[in-house]
């Protein structure tokens, strides 16, 4: 009985070492990964641009209406592109005057945009302008 055991680890071993050949395949991924071509995907985007014909030298009247519309020198714009033409004056040699205007019925809470967008864009030269057709007689 003690034979059949000793015949068995006495027997060399039949099966195929598979590390070099995992080495192999390794080495070989490896080298396919590397010499792949980057793909580059491109998307182009169009970008709206500011048009620099839309901010006056002298003065830029920012005003908003009763629906909560805010329009820069009588064109209607949003909050981002009211920040790209208050940043674009302030980097002019000469700053120009803010004038905001809301009309009477305006909702508070859009002013309050406007003017918290004007803080953050730095402007110091603003005023409010035809504040006299508020006055109770």
């Amino acid at each position: 009985m003690a034979m059949g055991s000793n015949d068995a680890a006495a027997r060399p071993m039949m099966d195929i070492n598979t590390t070099p050949l995992i080495d192999v395949m390794l080495v070989l991924l490896i080298m396919f990964i590397i010499t792949i071509p980057l793909q580059s995907h491109k998307v182009q985007v169009d970008v709206p641009q500011v048009p620099s014909k839309q901010v006056d030298a002298v003065k830029n009247e920012v005003s908003v209406d009763h629906g909560g519309t805010i329009r820069w020198n009588g064109a209607p714009v949003n909050l981002t592109v009211l920040r790209q033409y208050l940043e674009q004056t302030q980097a002019m040699a000469s700053i120009p005057e803010l004038h905001v205007r809301p009309t009477a019925d305006a909702r508070y809470e859009v002013v309050d945009q406007v003017l918290a967008v004007a803080k953050r864009a730095h402007v110091n030269k603003m005023g409010f302008v035809d504040n006299d057709r508020y006055v109770a007689l």
